[in-house]
């Protein structure tokens, strides 16, 4: 692992290393002396279980602070709050199956896993345990809930086990722990000095005050991509359509409903982002006419609703556009590619996200996850398989990034 490169993102940095009941806890001493010696500070939190292999005092000389092991400690009552507000980074190694259960649930009954619930860093998880119990089932599901959700969990390593098999289970070694851990504060800096401008969800376009048109986005994925371009230290304002969604804290959100009010409140911050991304399904078209009361079925055996298209917002951003990189989303139901790539090039985008919305196994609107092909206006195309919405968001903000790296998409100054 390259030292300097280890120093320039962890110098100065705290990491929350959290370590649980596994036999491999001594290891843990290891990774809080690697952390230390790359310039870390490191603030370390066990779990009951875990003092039963190695004493909390070893921890607290090595890194110079208190442990905490009790959510109701005297010292700093309210540890569950204080330190994840301080961290950079989680690390939770290892991580037992009991904890990856705990967390992948939401169960907060100590204080490692009531502090999970408040971080909103980035958090890596390094699990250890029998082979037998890393491929049951339920284990399966949890790693897969975490992952859904943005964490990092590290596949153990194969090797010689307490039990005596040999099998996947071990933590994973040292430089690979840390290593996540350098490549999360890398990734978490990268979109520093952004301002990157997302659109969400859906509009509703009124037919009278009680019915409206719309489509069946659920915000998901504009969501998904905002919280990750927070997390990697961009300023990220939010224009969301209607949805149950909310967003993470520290992201400027705007609430809209139609696509007129979307496109006001996205003319309005477009000159000062550095990347738009627009993932919002806007309608394609509104009544004509919206009626002021509510229309009524009596007499009537049908009904003609007359449309009109609504305002190309993408198309009218990219007149406008002065540095700004551009990101559109095409949700398509047939030949993909050639409309996507229609669209990239009509537009003047720099990428597009294109996405089968009628693909089964997974995928689409309102669904967790997604599998989509990035296309860019120099003819590349990425194809990524099924995974979830904020894991796609990261390839997303790195696919961006790499075009920020050859033509660098520098802040807009407004007199």
């Amino acid at each position: 692992m390259d030292e300097a490169r280890l120093v320039t993102h962890l110098s100065g940095k705290r990491v929350v290393l959290g370590v649980t009941g596994s036999i491999a806890a001594y290891k843990a001493v290891s990774v809080l002396r690697a952390l230390r010696c790359a310039g870390a500070t490191v603030s370390v939190v066990m779990t009951k279980a875990a003092t039963k292999f190695v004493t909390p005092r070893t921890f607290e000389v090595l890194s110079g602070e208190r442990v905490v092991t009790d959510l109701f400690d005297a010292h700093e009552p309210m540890a569950h709050l204080t330190i994840p507000e301080r961290a950079d980074v989680v690390l939770v190694a290892p991580a037992t199956a009991n904890f990856l259960a705990k967390a992948a649930l939401g169960l907060a009954d100590d204080v490692l896993t009531t502090m999970l619930l408040s971080a909103r860093c980035p958090v890596i998880v390094a699990p250890a345990m029998d082979g037998d119990m890393w491929t049951h089932p339920p284990v399966v599901q949890h790693v897969q809930t975490l992952r859904s959700r943005g964490v990092v969990v590290l596949d153990p390593e194969v090797g010689p086990l307490a039990s005596g098999q040999i099998a996947q289970g071990r933590l994973s070694e040292e430089p690979k722990i840390v290593a996540a851990v350098d490549s999360a504060m890398a990734s978490r800096c990268d979109w520093q000095n952004q301002v990157v401008l997302v659109s969400a969800g859906p509009t509703q376009e009124p037919i009278d005050p009680v019915r409206f048109l719309s489509n069946r986005s659920s915000g998901k994925m504009g969501y998904a991509i905002a919280a990750a371009a927070k997390a990697r230290g961009a300023e990220v304002i939010l224009v969301s359509g209607p949805s149950s969604l909310s967003p993470e804290p520290g992201i400027t959100t705007v609430r809209v409903n139609t696509a007129a009010e979307m496109a006001d409140a996205l003319f309005r911050h477009f000159p000062t982002c550095t990347v738009l991304i627009m993932a919002a399904a806007v309608a394609d078209f509104r009544p004509k006419e919206s009626f002021a009361q509510k229309v009524k079925k009596q007499g009537k055996t049908d009904m003609v609703l007359e449309l009109e298209a609504t305002p190309d917002i993408l198309a009218m951003l990219s007149a406008r556009r002065t540095s700004q990189i551009m990101v559109g989303f095409a949700a398509e139901t047939e030949h993909i590619l050639s409309h996507a790539t229609d669209k990239l090039n009509a537009k003047g985008l720099d990428l597009i996200v294109a996405n089968d919305v009628t693909q089964t196994g997974g995928g689409g609107f309102g669904s967790d996850d997604n599998a989509a092909i990035i296309l860019s206006a120099r003819g590349e195309q990425r194809d990524l398989g099924l995974m979830s919405k904020r894991r796609l968001a990261d390839e997303i903000l790195t696919a961006v990034h790499e075009l920020c790296l050859v033509r660098p998409c520098q802040k807009v100054l407004v007199q």
